[in-house]
């Protein structure tokens, strides 16, 4: 295979083969040994092949093997003659983060960390198949399909302001309930308001460093040691049976397309045909499904520390999808066009002066919000026009996998990563011993890394570092 560096932060398989067109990677000579070991590489040379792709295929700096996309791909598709595929925006739908400031300060927060992780733990259900305590008929759970976070805020859950702050208002138009199986819905129907498990966790935070300190002041974030709160999920069960219900139908449909695939986990299907648009529809009510389960996570976050601290105040800095596929508009070859891009595994980074940014954000940039392990810093970054040019405004999403599930359970201990954590402060509390160990700071990259490439790159400026003092896992 051949890489071409094209500078000390970026890499290029030149278009070869089947390859539509290149394929870019945003890495270090360091990280870039540790995509050689996986098949990561060669997914993106096969996101290149697809039809319909605009300028080049990437990778972001936490990439690795995925289903379809590697985790960190990034492709964008003109919408006549391009596709979409369920491969390319993951099982988890609009998996994402929501970042909330707090007036406390790690002084107050931390002689209560497990009392507070308490009250967490025991209002935000977490693990595999955790059940909500809000119960949903038919209509309402079309309704949250259908209005994401508008929902949640006119039924009582959260404020007006955190969806000014949220991605899209935490709702897609194009989102149709109808779409989307009765399988689906009931595996969602009890999971409203919960975490789940597996990378998702509750992360209660410090600001340990500042890079930025007026961006940071206009993000609520005026000093070290100031609380922060992280959530990390997606839309559950119902956005992976979306997903699975339209692999196989996309499979069924066009069995001459499986047949030329390089990996049938790519298989997809023309945006403009029915089933191309039937997915996008469901894919979309899934994404504001998952809006509505970090708002109503949120509010009850806030109520979460209101019995330990009577002032504290939460606000929603923002809150961003990293799985997701978006008709976008993008500057190619000089002209303004309209793309469906698809970010699987990484994070929409739009500029400043960008419409779709909330207006108190204007001047600066969108919020990136970039976490780490659980035993490692997280960061908060801000778009930049460069991004926008270079990779249709994104970046990384995390720190990315170098060991898998499997390895980690045969390599580490729960109580001994709940024992090393311990030693250094950080308090975790889990649903279960396997989401301890897959999740063990050992088994991601070095997150330092990942940010020294965004922001080298120049696809991500960062603004805030934070570090965990409490953190739930399901």
């Amino acid at each position: 295979m051949q890489i071409n560096k094209i500078n000390d932060y970026l890499f290029e398989v030149p278009k070869q083969g089947k390859m539509n067109v290149p394929l870019r990677i945003y890495t270090s000579e360091k990280m870039l040994e540790q995509l050689k070991g996986d098949k990561s590489l060669q997914q993106g040379m096969n996101v290149a092949c697809l039809p319909g792709i605009v300028r080049e295929a990437l990778m972001m700096p936490d990439a690795h093997q995925g289903y379809g996309f590697s985790i960190g791909g990034v492709a964008a598709f003109d919408l006549d003659k391009g596709i979409i595929t369920p491969g390319g925006v993951g099982f988890d739908v609009n998996c994402g983060l929501r970042l909330l400031s707090t007036n406390l300060k790690k002084e107050q927060a931390k002689p209560k960390i497990k009392q507070l992780l308490d009250n967490l733990f025991k209002n935000v259900p977490s693990g595999v198949g955790s059940e909500s305590k809000i119960r949903l008929d038919d209509s309402q759970l079309d309704a949250v399909l259908n209005n994401g976070s508008k929902w949640a805020v006119e039924n009582g859950y959260g404020n007006e302001d955190d969806l000014e702050h949220t991605e899209s208002k935490g709702r897609l138009d194009d989102a149709d309930a109808n779409k989307v199986s009765h399988k689906a819905k009931a595996r969602g129907r009890k999971q409203l308001g919960t975490l789940g498990a597996g990378n998702h966790f509750l992360e209660v935070q410090y600001v340990d460093e500042i890079y930025d300190p007026e961006i940071a002041r206009t993000f609520g974030i005026t000093e070290k040691n100031q609380i922060t709160v992280m959530i990390h999920c997606g839309s559950r069960g119902l956005g992976h049976q979306v997903c699975s219900d339209y692999l196989r139908r996309i499979e069924d449909a066009y069995p001459e397309i499986m047949a030329k695939l390089p990996e049938k986990d790519l298989i997809y299907a023309p945006f403009n045909s029915q089933l191309g648009q039937d997915y996008f529809k469901a894919m979309s009510a899934s994404a504001n499904y998952a809006w509505a389960n970090r708002h109503i996570i949120a509010h009850f976050v806030r109520k979460s520390f209101l019995p330990l601290f009577a002032d504290a105040e939460l606000k929603t800095i923002y809150d961003v999808a990293h799985n997701i596929a978006k008709i976008e508009e993008h500057e190619i070859e000089g002209i303004m066009k309209k793309l469906i891009v698809h970010r699987k595994g990484a994070t929409r980074a739009f500029p400043p002066d960008h419409e779709e940014i909330p207006k108190s954000y204007k001047k600066i940039g969108q919020p990136v919000i970039i976490p780490g392990s659980m035993g490692t810093a997280s960061y908060l970054l801000v778009g930049t026009h460069e991004g926008m040019k270079n990779t249709f405004g994104s970046t990384a999403h995390g720190a990315g996998r170098v060991m898998s599930r499997h390895d980690a359970i045969k390599q580490f201990r729960a109580d001994k990563v709940k024992s090393q954590l311990e030693k250094q402060n950080i308090y975790v509390k889990s649903a279960s011993w396997k989401g301890i160990v897959e999740e063990a700071p050992q088994v991601y990259k070095d997150i330092d890394e990942v940010i020294k490439v965004s922001d080298k790159a120049g696809i991500g400026k960062p603004v805030v570092r934070v570090r965990p003092l409490g953190v739930i896992k399901g």
